[in-house]
């Protein structure tokens, strides 16, 4: 089992080498060549949300991609630093405040990132916690690998 970690600071701008770092480690793990264009948007996607997260609340720390090369998967886990603890955090929708308009925006957003993921990943699971959130999606990999 390989595992890549990467860390990188919530600005839009790393995003892009969020993307490229994914589908590299993607197509040495054995994933299918017309699936990496849907690794490469989910990843995208799940990057983008976190750093929306980290910049609508102030926090700091680094965003986390950890990819992870399994024997007949390959799975991808995009983390951020807001608690899913916090009421309204994560976008409800019986936790809208009338009158709350970038909220609500944000909440939209969110949902919306969510919706093209799950479009894009027949695997995927978010998970929502104290010390943060995880988008975790997953491909198969061929069986085999193919020798010169």
């Amino acid at each position: 089992m390989a595992t890549v970690e990467l860390r990188f600071s919530a600005q839009p701008e790393h995003v892009r080498t969020a993307r490229l770092v994914a589908a590299a480690v993607a197509r040495r793990a054995g994933v299918d060549e017309a699936v990496l264009d849907e690794v490469r948007l989910a990843v995208g996607e799940a990057c983008s949300r976190a750093v929306g997260l980290h910049r609508n609340h102030g926090i700091s720390d680094p965003v986390r991609v950890v990819l992870t090369e399994e024997e007949k998967s390959f799975s991808i886990e995009v983390g951020d630093g807001v608690s899913g603890a916090d009421p309204g955090v994560r976008g409800s929708a019986d936790s809208e405040v009338p009158g709350a308009d970038s909220d609500a925006d944000a909440d939209g957003e969110d949902e919306m990132g969510l919706a093209v993921i799950s479009g894009l990943v027949d695997d995927v699971e978010v998970i929502a916690g104290e010390s943060g959130g995880v988008i975790r999606m997953s491909w198969p990999t061929t069986a085999e690998t193919e020798l010169p």
